[in-house]
């Protein structure tokens, strides 16, 4: 869920055309290369603590800034960092992710919406791209005389979208009388297990922390014949999949060792050869017990800082983004983004989950006895949820410990 504001600059050129010719594929394999290399900067710079973000929220509000924009800002700076040739290749992928992910299962939801102040307005070919492709839904402002309550209405959007699990995005003194625009989405997930864990089966069990502590949680628990699982170099992974299709499955990928969280972040940004590991075709016949801890994790940051250490810089300085694509204006003004905002929450219970070198064991001959392998995730983790189809990476996220909200 996020947020990007805008202020007056200057002048610009000549407009876009949007030309609907891509490879999706292409295109999905390049924005989960991106997708990756940003989870990776930011659970590094959260290092200690529990976060939980979603790439594609941010990777969208940025495809729609670029729509609107031009120069050298869009094509050597939002084009490149994005994996792209073209705005319309940004946009070929916000169409298919919006129809293809989102307007599938009821528990999947993204709303866009777009706040402007009344003294601007979008040029017609920017508002029907981001009427039919990025199904934005608009808000006409006075940032002048009413900065504030256009803080209480952006939060407010917010929290309704994600069902109340997002509160207070936007900080009281985010907005002024400068402000022309802000951007905002929400993406609101709520699946439950294919496979339920039971409750009489919840134990209270020792997670133990990376400084070598040790504190009680609540673990699910259930003992399987079968399980998607993937056995790799230095970790394991466990596909839990949901009840919408099996489209969109969370995956836990623990390290073997106690205090191996930093080297598995690091395997991450390796390109997307990493999420092979991900996946998991079929059950494996694997006997073992499954322990997962209980958790609720809410994280909020400004990815501007992260996006400009990536080399995006002049999206984020006065005068650097030229947006006569997108404004209406006599005076041909240009913007700039101020913030781009993001907080996520997710919980995992026993009913499912509310947001937000490998080799696979694979099925043994008849006469080969089933290979035994215990999941407990009682140290230190990644979850990766993902819309399977697509490939689409939904959620990044790293459990530290359990009891930290």
């Amino acid at each position: 869920m996020e947020q990007s504001f805008w202020k007056r600059q200057r002048k610009s050129t000549n407009p876009i055309k949007f030309t609907p010719i891509y490879d999706v594929e292409k295109i999905i394999t390049n924005q989960t290369d991106v997708a990756l290399v940003l989870a990776k900067h930011i659970l590094r710079k959260g290092s200690h603590s529990n976060v939980v973000f979603s790439p594609i929220s941010v990777q969208l509000v940025l495809a729609l800034i670029a729509a609107g924009s031009e120069g050298h800002a869009l094509n050597y700076q939002l084009l490149s960092f994005l994996k792209v040739d073209s705005t319309q290749e940004l946009n070929a992928l916000a169409s298919h992710v919006v129809q293809n992910v989102f307007e599938g299962p009821a528990s999947l939801s993204l709303a866009n919406g777009v706040w402007t102040d009344r003294s601007v307005s979008f040029k017609p070919f920017f508002r029907e791209v981001a009427d039919s492709v990025y199904k934005v839904v608009s808000h006409v402002v006075d940032f002048r005389n009413q900065a504030s309550d256009v803080t209480s209405n952006v939060n407010s959007w917010i929290q309704n979208k994600t069902n109340g699990l997002v509160k207070d995005t936007v900080p009281p003194d985010q907005f002024d009388e400068q402000s022309k625009i802000v951007f905002a989405n929400a993406i609101y997930f709520k699946g439950s297990w294919a496979v339920p864990f039971s409750d009489w089966m919840t134990d209270t069990l020792d997670f133990h922390l990376l400084n070598d502590e040790k504190v009680q949680v609540s673990f699910m628990s259930y003992y399987m014949k079968q399980a998607f699982i993937n056995v790799c170099d230095g970790f394991k992974v466990l596909k839990l999949p949901y009840d919408t299709c099996q489209l969109i499955s969370m995956y836990i990928l623990l390290p073997d060792a106690k205090d191996g969280l930093p080297s598995l972040v690091d395997k991450l940004a390796t390109g997307t050869g990493f999420l092979e590991h991900l996946d998991i075709p079929d059950l494996s016949e694997v006997r073992g017990k499954y322990r997962v801890p209980k958790f609720k994790v809410s994280f909020g940051f400004d990815a501007t800082e992260a996006l400009k250490e990536f080399g995006l810089r002049e999206p984020f300085i006065p005068g650097g983004l030229n947006t006569y694509t997108m404004m209406d204006s006599k005076r041909n003004e240009l913007l700039y983004v101020s913030n781009i905002l993001q907080k996520s929450s997710i919980q995992i219970d026993e009913e499912g989950t509310e947001a937000s070198p490998c080799t696979s064991v694979a099925m043994p001959p008849a006469n080969v006895p089933p290979l035994s392998i215990d999941f407990v995730a009682d140290h230190p983790f990644l979850f990766i949820i993902r819309e399977d189809s697509t490939g689409v990476v939904l959620f990044v996220g790293q459990v530290l410990n359990p009891l930290a909200i």
